[in-house]
């Protein structure tokens, strides 16, 4: 009985001892998040200049201002994110309106560790695009503006409603330029 403990007490000593080696933290992880099916379904409000197709899980909001009645945001209740959309009707103004529209996603420039421009244009539809995609921490990561050169300006920033941190973003980020691209993609004047 008594070699029996002795056994016991050494084996916990050594599996004690063994097991006490250099002490190596885990890196700090993010919840892993589940992103839902995308449908696409068209927005299109009666008396507004535009139209576009936007993802079933997202919901349009309009603002309530008269000096600005088509501006809308495309919010994600699921995702705590939010495309704040703006719309300028173009009057022999577009290069004030566009370089206004630039110099607002370079502001960034101290936050951003780079800041890429991807042009889109659809000559049937008139739509002529730019999307800016902006790496680091910032207050957007991504932004556009969507023209007709001639009549009609939009313009869309993505926000988060949290601290930018582009490692715990990252995939829902993902998930919303896609939106984003498709929102370019499907837009049409009225």
């Amino acid at each position: 009985m008594m070699s029996r403990l002795v056994t016991y007490i050494f084996i916990l000593c050594v599996a004690l001892l063994t097991s006490c080696g250099d002490y190596m933290p885990k890196p700090r992880g993010y919840f892993r998040i589940t992103l839902p099916e995308k449908k696409y379904e068209k927005y299109a409000e009666n008396g507004f200049p535009y139209s576009f197709e936007i993802a079933s899980v997202s919901k349009v909001e309009k603002h309530a201002s008269t000096e600005d009645p088509y501006w809308v945001d495309v919010v994600y209740p699921t995702l705590n994110a939010k495309i704040y959309c703006s719309y300028k009707q173009v009057n022999n103004n577009l290069h004030e309106i566009t370089e206004d529209a630039r110099n607002f996603v370079y502001k960034h420039t101290s936050k951003a560790d780079d800041i890429t421009e991807q042009p889109y244009a659809n000559d049937s539809l008139h739509v002529y695009a730019m999307l800016y995609e902006l790496k680091g921490n910032t207050a957007s990561n991504i932004q556009f503006v969507a023209t007709d050169s001639v009549k009609h300006f939009f313009r869309g920033a993505l926000y988060f409603n949290n601290t930018p941190n582009k490692d715990s973003i990252a995939p829902v980020q993902q998930f919303v330029r896609e939106d984003i691209i498709h929102i370019i993609e499907t837009l049409e004047w009225k």
